[in-house]
């Protein structure tokens, strides 16, 4: 079922960490976004708990592109667990079966589509949220953990090196690349405020950026170029001066948190979900440094048309993910080895 060392040894740290203590067993979830990547580990790590654990989890993944799907769950596709669903997420959800918890991962991510089409941003976010919560609201027993992001701070100007879920910055909202961050705000409040009025189980993760494992060798985000560049062994170009501090977290480690809040995450709450923190140009120097074993560089070629390309302003943030860590969150992977068992599983 797994072809993938790596991968598989990351479906079996979710597994004992927190699918094997009974209480996910013999439930359906329900997934959005079921083909990205936060989407896809989240289903696969199920059904490879089914098969290791007996845990019997029927997972119900909403699709768009069957082809890609196919292409996503090769190997999956075939076991009776796993159901893809092609529900239109922007109408109203209409689903037979009982479902347990929902993960809702589904958003517009692609930095250039935040400017070209920002409405679609806000609108898809915001529409796809409420569904699930109107679904939500008619079966009270369903508990759901909407996947939001770091981005939803914006820019903080105190305190930024220690920033606890109560905090709040300044996002420009004259610029379209504001859509993002803003509809993670937006559809926070509408969770919140469906929680309050109708007694919801539902919270928030405010998620760093996710990669590891499982990341396409095609990926084109700045990490996977980082990492393709260590491997061909070529120099790292930068189109910022690398300023903007990052937070990021490993794929398992992120999974891992996201179920922990399924489990212990309390009504109206939000939780960060980060382990390593970097600016961009450090980032890029360690990568050069440990990955490429110094026999590359990095420089800075800032684009003159920079403005178009949709990349988030600079920022200087540090998450602070005690408020998880309290729950009983123990992530373990390192930026360093983020970055080598991404490249180590383009090999299978």
């Amino acid at each position: 079922m797994i072809d993938n060392p790596i991968l598989q040894e990351d479906l079996e740290f979710i597994a004992n960490k927190i699918l094997n203590n009974g209480y996910f067993s013999n439930s359906t979830i329900l997934i959005t976004g079921a083909t990205g990547l936060l989407g896809s580990l989240i289903v696969k790590s199920c059904l490879y708990a089914n098969k290791i654990f007996n845990t019997n989890i029927t997972v119900l993944a909403t699709i768009r592109n069957r082809e890609k799907a196919d292409q996503v769950f090769q190997g999956f596709t075939s076991n009776p667990k796993l159901k893809l669903i092609t529900n239109n997420l922007l109408e109203p959800i209409t689903i037979n079966e009982s479902i347990d918890f929902i993960v809702h991962t589904a958003s517009i991510t692609a930095s250039k589509e935040m400017v070209e089409n920002p409405t679609s941003v806000l609108l898809t976010a915001f529409e796809s949220t409420k569904n699930l919560l109107e679904y939500l609201k008619k079966h009270s027993n369903t508990k759901m953990v909407y996947v939001s992001s770091m981005e939803y701070y914006g820019q903080i100007s105190d305190n930024y090196e220690n920033v606890t879920e109560e905090q709040l910055g300044y996002i420009d909202l004259s610029k379209p690349r504001s859509s993002y961050p803003e509809s993670k705000r937006v559809c926070e409040a509408l969770c919140n405020a469906y929680t309050a009025q109708y007694n919801l189980e539902v919270c928030s993760a405010r998620l760093a950026q996710t990669f590891g494992a499982g990341v396409p060798l095609s990926d084109s985000r700045v990490f996977a170029q980082f990492a393709k560049s260590a491997v061909n062994k070529t120099d790292i170009i930068l189109h910022t001066s690398g300023q903007s501090e990052g937070n990021y977290c490993y794929t398992a480690d992120a999974i891992y948190g996201l179920f922990l809040l399924l489990q212990k995450g309390q009504q109206g709450q939000s939780y960060n979900i980060a382990h390593n923190h970097s600016s961009i140009l450090n980032m890029a120097k360690m990568v050069a440094e440990k990955i490429g074993h110094n026999q590359i560089k990095v420089k800075v070629q800032i684009p003159e048309n920079i403005n178009s390309l949709g990349y988030a302003p600079d920022v200087k943030l540090k998450l602070n993910s005690d408020k998880l860590k309290n729950l009983g969150w123990q992530p373990e992977v390192d930026l360093e080895n983020m970055f080598k068992r991404m490249i180590k599983s383009w090999e299978f």
